[in-house]
């Protein structure tokens, strides 16, 4: 049998005092807020669901899938003004500005943009492509969480410059792409079935292009307005200080994925199976339960983790899990028993 320890295995948790066996107030405040920001105890352990279980995985997924991704879907989602336009410019722009919006509640999120949208009082690749200081003026008094009236400003200032020099949003994106180097595509393979090594080995090399395609699309759209204060490029989340990126990959999933009742699919810059996961608190949360993802942090790394196991399941296109991952919570779907790989997720 063997001996308990003489003191708990806890105390090591967290850093003693030197010389002593004390905890300084400072360890105790940081373990406590650690375990606050989780919504979990801190260090705890999070097993990875084995990769025999993926197939069974996907065939419980799909149809969730599915039954989220549906056109009743649309109304209540800020990808609802991009259905609101005709015109590719007008679809794309009034997404991407939808998309940096999308966040905090829905209805909100909604009101604002709609309300941003409605202040231009024209199709917005018109408004944007002709801004002018008049039009400049029709923004006063909008603000939406960080988001105020000079912020947006700033932003519009890039995107009418972004169509002068390029000609289209999506060239744009395009150059970044073709300047960081992306992979074209991602080879296909059979869906939960492929080696995990040669998996991984694809997925890491892509990954690595599609972190420097947002560092790119970030120095190149803020170098078009260098006059701009340093608090409006907070609104461009980057992978350089290892932000996950969410509402960027949201916006590259709603002009990306072709065939979709609810993505629109308005570009074509990239392959659909190169995108990743937009990482929520929702998508995370199921995530973590089923085995998906096993870091802690909401981060680039956990994104890059989340997409490498759901390219496994479907490499030609990860990011239709989404819908899933956000969408269990929503219909209250019961999960079995067999996927519980972290039951407190």
């Amino acid at each position: 049998m063997k001996q308990k320890p003489k003191q708990p295995v806890r105390r090591n948790k967290n850093a003693k005092v030197a010389g002593t066996g004390k905890k300084t107030r400072r360890d105790q405040s940081a373990g406590r807020m650690a375990g606050k920001m989780h919504g979990r105890m801190p260090n705890r352990m999070l097993l990875p669901i084995p990769d025999d279980q993926l197939p069974s995985l996907r065939r419980f997924l799909d149809p969730v899938v599915r039954l989220v991704e549906e056109p009743g879907y649309i109304a209540t989602d800020p990808v609802a003004f991009m259905h609101r336009y005709e015109g590719t410019e007008d679809r794309n722009l009034a997404g991407f500005l939808a998309a940096l919006m999308a966040w905090g509640r829905r209805d909100i999120v909604m009101a604002k943009v709609g309300n941003l949208l409605e202040r231009f009082d024209t199709n917005p690749a018109d408004f944007i492509g002709n801004l002018s200081a008049r039009d400049e003026q029709r923004l006063e008094g909008f603000r939406h969480r960080t988001f105020t009236a000079d912020d947006v400003r700033w932003l519009l200032r890039s995107l009418s410059r972004i169509l002068l020099q390029y000609g289209s949003f999506e060239q744009f994106w395009l150059h970044c792409y073709k300047m960081a180097g992306s992979a074209t595509a991602n080879p296909a393979g059979t869906a939960a079935s492929l080696p995990e090594g040669a998996a991984k080995t694809v997925v890491s090399e892509s990954n690595m292009d599609i972190a420097g395609l947002f560092s790119e699309f970030h120095n190149r759209f803020f170098a078009l307005i260098p006059d701009a204060p340093v608090r409006v490029r907070k609104h461009l989340a980057t992978p350089v200080k290892n932000s996950s990126c969410k509402r960027l990959w949201l916006y590259l999933r709603w002009t990306l994925r072709r065939d979709s009742c609810v993505d629109p699919g308005t570009m074509s810059f990239m392959p659909a199976s190169e995108l990743m996961i937009p990482l929520d608190v929702h998508v995370a949360r199921y995530s973590r339960l089923f085995g998906l993802l096993t870091r802690e942090a909401n981060d680039w790394k956990s994104v890059t983790e989340l997409t490498e196991r759901l390219r496994l399941m479907d490499p030609a296109d990860p990011a239709k899990y989404d819908y899933a991952l956000f969408g269990l919570g929503i219909r209250d779907i019961a999960i079995p028993d067999e996927f519980l790989i972290n039951p407190s997720g």
